[in-house]
């Protein structure tokens, strides 16, 4: 019995010394082939944006290409649970964020876990973003705000895609307020903007990049900003938990992932390369002028925030009801 035990003992020492010997040599021979990020977005969209900012830069630092390809579908996870299946080798990567971490509970059938199924690299960016009303709607802070919806249960209307940050932004404020704010959903930011400018629906969350020459122009009416700290591009617009509702915050966030098991020694140096190209003058201007804020971290840090968005927006989806549709 002891001698079988000692056998099982070496035999299982022996594979993962193997294992271990396997991944390093994959490391020390990375990359030796074209590097793919995939975007489960649509084109044009903020995770796709990023992806391609940085894909030149990052090709350059690795001395291969480095292709982005757009998997659409499915609010995101069609992509994600392919980069999730993948080769656990750095070759296919993800730039991905906050609508992947809604999905988590807010659809029922994924076949991937973000948490457990994909390993973090770095956070590229982050930003906030913000509340807005037609011009004719009677209020100016958000204090106005939910004093008239308060007096209005259900009689105010938002629009939003199914799911994204700026409909959980609504439903956290609705959940934190007893309000009764409808969700009136939408396909793109694009027709939300075009809907709340007609005065077809009363407000919306935006992200700044389609809201600020709206707002600028007097099309519409920004009330609040939905991050912790005020945006450079809009310093004078107080943030929600500075207008009366504490602890409120909705910061839409993107960054990079890999298949799990892939080598940290890999993971180690796309988060260090990726992190140099965010950083280059050229690289963060152009994302900066889009309303972000470049925020490359460490893994460690980078998991443990996406497990805690998991689990702050279950929170929320549970909350307000809301459902993938």
């Amino acid at each position: 019995m002891v001698k079988h035990l000692v056998k099982q003992c070496t035999a299982a020492v022996v594979a993962v010394v193997a294992i271990a010997g396997a991944q390093s040599a994959i490391a020390q021979d990375y990359p030796n082939r074209p590097v793919k990020i995939v975007v489960p977005l649509a084109t044009g969209g903020t995770a796709d944006i990023l992806a391609r900012f940085v894909s030149n830069d990052l090709a350059a630092k690795l001395g291969r290409a480095v292709l982005v390809e757009n998997r659409t579908g499915g609010g995101g996870h069609i992509g994600s649970e392919f980069v999730a299946k993948s080769p656990a080798d750095g070759y296919t990567l993800l730039s991905a964020g906050i609508p992947q971490a809604i999905g988590m509970s807010l659809y029922k059938d994924l076949q991937y876990d973000m948490a457990r199924d994909l390993v973090a690299i770095t956070q590229g960016i982050t930003g906030p973003s913000v509340i807005v009303v037609h011009p004719s709607l009677p209020v100016k802070s958000m204090k106005d705000l939910i004093a008239l919806a308060k007096s209005r249960p259900g009689k105010l209307n938002f629009g939003a895609n199914t799911g994204s940050p700026n409909h959980l932004a609504i439903e956290l404020l609705n959940v934190n307020n007893n309000l009764k704010i409808v969700h009136v959903p939408y396909k793109g930011a694009g027709p939300v903007v075009t809907d709340v400018m007609a005065g077809h629906i009363e407000l919306a969350s935006l992200g700044l990049p389609p809201a600020l020459p709206m707002v600028q122009a007097g099309r519409l009416r920004a009330i609040a900003q939905t991050g912790l700290k005020r945006s450079a591009q809009l310093p004078d617009l107080p943030t929600v938990a500075e207008s009366g509702v504490p602890g409120y915050e909705v910061t839409s966030w993107y960054g990079f992932f890999a298949p799990s098991r892939t080598p940290a020694a890999i993971i180690s140096r796309l988060n260090a390369e990726i992190g140099t190209v965010l950083r280059m003058p050229e690289v963060n201007k152009r994302l900066v002028a889009l309303g972000a804020d470049v925020a490359p971290n460490s893994p460690e840090e980078f998991g443990r925030f996406v497990r805690e968005e998991i689990q702050k927006w279950a929170k929320v989806v549970k909350a307000s009801g809301a459902k993938a549709e």
